[in-house]
């Protein structure tokens, strides 16, 4: 039974009548929303606390508290004026104006901020032992061809040659077999194979499987530093701050077996001058790694490398973690999924 609807004196009926109508339409009660008049910086938040406060999903009435607290108190305490205001508004409109379907410079904010370092490694942390993740980054894709262990994900005249092998295990050391694990990577020129405006097929990345005993190994190249995009309004950013806009060399690694949790990782060969300055943030001290010289030319032929020819080596073990361990090491890193 609908509720009686009462206008006030100052009010023609009608137009209380059409308003209520056309609130229910949206699924809203405009009796029960707060009164909002007379706008200042002294009542200005609380108010859009207020008219938030109707929302009846609790994650994200509790997301946006904090972001409009965030927000407000980030204007006052800068005094931020009208104008920088605006130019901050044409930044996000161009921003937006770079995107497309094999660009999005809105991740490459995020990416460039820290955001989403911050964000991976809250909702990704991981137990002692267990190998750490780090941000997935623009250049994945699902169409990765499937390799048989010992495959090269590279074609012939990409890079210098690379092997990588390890094993796949739990935090106790079990082998994990059967882990589906993609990777990813630049060419020798620092490219992905999306970035080739004639790519017909991936290059340079692939996917295969753990074996019984949780061993992997695949042919590689040995990838290199790169500029993120930079012709942008975000690399324009970048660079009125002062800072660079390369990446330093990794390998990217996605593992996901049944009863563990997913691993999106990275691996950051030692040396590299972009290392400690890396333009989104996505280095770890656990994730530098050590690439070996191989000149055995009977090895590098056994390896499947063409003409024996010399390679670089690297050996990484990869650590998977349980749900449950992964759930008591996100309850400390984040303070709201304690509260859960």
């Amino acid at each position: 039974m609908a509720s009686k609807i009462t206008a006030p004196a100052d009010y023609k009926t009608e137009m209380m009548l059409e308003a209520n109508r056309r609130a229910h339409e949206h699924g809203i009660d405009l009796s029960k929303l707060p009164q909002l008049l007379d706008m200042n910086a002294d009542t200005i938040t609380d108010n859009v606390h207020a008219i938030n406060a109707n929302c009846t999903d609790d994650r994200m009435k509790f997301v946006f508290k904090h972001l409009v607290q965030h927000l407000h108190d980030f204007v006052r305490e800068t005094s931020i004026t009208t104008e920088e205001w605006m130019s901050a508004l044409e930044f996000l409109k161009d921003t937006g104006k770079m995107c497309s379907d094999i660009r999005h410079e809105y991740i490459l904010l995020s990416d460039v901020l820290g955001v989403s370092s911050l964000v991976d490694s809250l909702n990704h942390a991981k137990p002692p032992g267990a190998t750490e993740a780090c941000v997935l980054g623009p250049f994945f894709t699902e169409d990765a061809h499937e390799f048989q262990e010992g495959d090269s994900i590279a074609s012939e005249g990409k890079g210098e040659y690379l092997y990588v092998h390890g094993k796949v295990t739990d935090t106790k050391g079990k082998p994990i077999p059967g882990a589906i694990i993609d990777t990813w990577e630049t060419d020798g020129h620092g490219l992905y194979d999306t970035q080739y405006a004639d790519r017909t097929e991936p290059d340079c990345r692939g996917r295969l499987f753990s074996a019984g005993d949780g061993s992997y190994a695949f042919r590689a190249v040995v990838p290199v530093s790169y500029p993120i995009p930079s012709d942008g309004p975000v690399g324009k950013m970048v660079s009125a701050l002062g800072r660079h806009v390369f990446r330093p060399a990794h390998l990217h690694m996605q593992i996901d077996a049944q009863g563990y949790e997913k691993l999106t990782t990275a691996f950051y060969p030692r040396g590299d001058p972009y290392l400690y300055s890396d333009a989104v943030f996505g280095v770890h001290s656990s994730l530098i790694v050590d690439l070996e010289s191989v000149t055995d030319k009977e090895l590098s032929l056994k390896r499947g490398f063409k003409d024996g020819k010399p390679h670089m080596e690297l050996h990484r073990d990869i650590v998977l973690a349980t749900p449950e361990e992964g759930l008591a090491a996100r309850k400390t890193s984040m303070p709201a999924v304690k509260q859960e």
